[in-house]
């Protein structure tokens, strides 16, 4: 096959996954093309939660502070409540996401972006505005069919839906980010694992204000305790807030063994009064939608020069919020590696550590969001409508008795909630992925995590974790995180005052994809000192941190007096599949 490419790489796919590919690849001056078949973008607002690390992206691809400007901000985001309905008694709130007393200073520190809530619709008109005027070109109306690839390239044949002709392109790499229902995950015939559509849920979408009931209590979630709306693994029904407070989601479960329900427009008019504990009369309902909970992941995610990506190879539901971010990670892991490639900046190999890191962490995903879904029982015990209780009152009755009975309900209440932290302030799960891989020089000995890995983030600079972020600030007194003095494409060797051993050997080597910052120095000041305690390495030391902001690899003693500088960088970035 020809060495000529009318691209350097095709994305099939232009969701939250595959435009974020095509910003990052833009950005780094790579040349690509996406593809969907569909119109326009995502028609439904099914993601929304914008986690910290996908925050973290944004900021390093420079768009955060556009997706803030049209975000529902992290302190409108709230606590969740469980009620009988929006009029009715509260049985208890879950502080979620952070916004807690208890747990917002974590968040915080871990972190200088914020959480928010962006519906996937706008975030994905959002990326595919940006990645287009980096140069990203997009094609619409335009069905993937097929690929071949040899060990030069792909080329991609496709039909465009409105003429329905038929043409083909040809890149040096073929990336499906082509969602649950992947065709190129199926020609790969990637290994899967876990089941696929073990329950149901009805989504209603509608248009009501419904801000005299919420908005002296705002959270996005609300949690309706109604018998009829109790089966599936939740056992409530939910009214979760689109555009606050006149644009919602309305969604329970169905018996999937009994098929799809025909629900009616009286039906949903019935439910939505139910839920809200009150006749809403100016109603307009936009949509009535069917979608099924998966537990499915790949445990590879490439073969030769095609890769796969987001809900391609990760399919879960939307517990724990963890969809979209995960699309987005997965990109932000696999476009700097590509672009390396490309530019002739790595081997070809460093490509093989896409599967290594992200495949572990889309597993993990799809296990935690499943099992958000499973721990529900524990309030479901509580509610005791699988025992017996037939009504809300009834319900109500048992939980507020002022017996021993009641008080053991209320404890089996409390500790409920409490399970439910692993859903809704999970930072360490968010936060704390790590990675393995020929990308990463990693240190003996297993890492000891000193509190709950998954509520809680720790911090390090251990290769295969985030760089921590702190605080530091310019020769202006200006503040930037750790994380704006890396990435952006770039590996930055971060060391101090005195590593100048490092600056010396960094620039002598004159790499084209190195920066090397020296915290302490009139660039960048540790003036509260807080990266002195989280790096955990010698000021003469120094910490490598990716282009993804991960770190690849770290000397946390001082070096000796006759220690090769030059020498030892070339090895790290020769294991690292860089070339020199």
């Amino acid at each position: 096959m020809p060495k000529q490419y009318d691209t350097d790489v095709l994305i099939v796919g232009t969701g939250p996954a595959g435009s974020t590919l095509g910003l990052a690849l833009a950005s780094y001056g790579i040349k690509v093309q996406l593809f969907t078949q569909f119109n326009w973008l995502a028609n439904s607002p099914r993601a929304h939660i914008t986690n910290q690390r996908a925050m973290e992206v944004l900021r390093d691809l420079g768009v955060e502070e556009q997706v803030k400007a049209i975000a529902t901000p992290w302190e409108a985001m709230g606590e969740s409540l469980i009620t009988t309905s929006l009029v009715g008694e509260e049985i208890a709130r879950m502080s979620a996401w952070g916004t807690g007393d208890e747990r917002h200073g974590d968040y915080v520190k871990g972190s200088p972006c914020p959480l928010v809530d962006l519906i996937q619709p706008k975030m994905e008109a959002l990326l595919v505005k940006n990645a287009g005027e980096r140069g990203a070109i997009y094609h619409f109306n335009t069905e993937y069919l097929s690929h071949v690839q040899d060990e030069h390239g792909v080329t991609a044949t496709f039909m465009n839906r409105i003429t329905q002709q038929e043409f083909s392109l040809r890149a040096k790499y073929l990336v499906g980010m082509d969602g649950a229902r992947s065709k190129i995950a199926e020609e790969l015939d990637l290994p899967l694992e876990g089941v696929m559509s073990r329950a149901g849920t009805v989504y209603v979408t509608f248009n009501a204000d419904l801000s005299e009931y919420v908005k002296h209590r705002p959270a996005i979630l609300q949690w309706i305790v109604n018998p009829e709306a109790g089966f599936g693994d939740i056992g409530m029904g939910l009214l979760r807030a689109i555009s606050p407070w006149n644009e919602w989601i309305m969604g329970w479960g169905f018996d999937i063994e009994q098929g799809e329900p025909q629900v009616s427009e009286a039906q949903v008019r019935a439910r939505l009064n139910a839920f809200v504990g009150a006749e809403v009369a100016d109603v307009e309902i936009d949509k009535v939608s069917y979608w099924y909970v998966n537990q499915t992941w790949a445990t590879h995610y490439s073969v030769g020069r095609v890769f796969c990506g987001g809900d391609a190879v990760h399919r879960h539901p939307p517990s724990s919020g963890l969809g979209s971010n995960t699309c987005m990670q997965d990109a932000f892991n696999l476009a700097w590696k590509l672009a390396y490639a490309i530019k002739g900046w790595a081997k070809e190999n460093l490509l093989e550590s896409y599967t290594a890191e992200r495949a572990p962490v889309g597993k993990q995903i799809v296990q935690r969001a499943n099992q958000s879904r499973f721990d529900y029982k524990y309030l479901k015990d509580v509610f005791g409508f699988d025992d017996g209780i037939k009504t809300q009152a009834q319900m109500l009755e048992r939980i507020f008795a002022a017996t021993d009975e009641g008080a053991e309900i209320r404890e089996q209440l409390f500790k409920a909630l409490e399970i439910k932290h692993y859903e809704f302030n999970a930072q360490g799960t968010e936060l704390n992925q790590r990675y393995a891989s020929n990308a990463v020089i990693a240190e003996a000995g297993e890492e000891a995590f000193l509190k709950d890995p998954q509520l809680y983030l720790q911090a390090t600079t251990r290769p295969g974790a985030k760089v921590p972020h702190t605080w530091v600030i310019d020769a202006k007194g200006q503040k930037h995180s750790t994380l704006d003095i890396t990435g952006k494409g770039r590996f930055t060797l971060l060391t101090g005052l005195s590593g100048t051993g490092w600056k010396v050997a960094a620039t002598d080597l004159d790499l084209p994809y190195m920066d090397v910052v020296q915290i302490g120095s009139r660039q960048f000041r540790d003036v509260y000192g807080t990266w002195n305690l989280k790096s955990e390495v010698h000021e003469a030391g120094a910490v490598l941190v990716r282009p993804d902001g991960y770190v690849a690899w770290r000397m946390a003693e001082k070096p000796s007096a006759d220690f090769d500088y030059q020498q030892a960088l070339r090895q790290v970035l020769a294991h690292l599949q860089l070339n020199i």
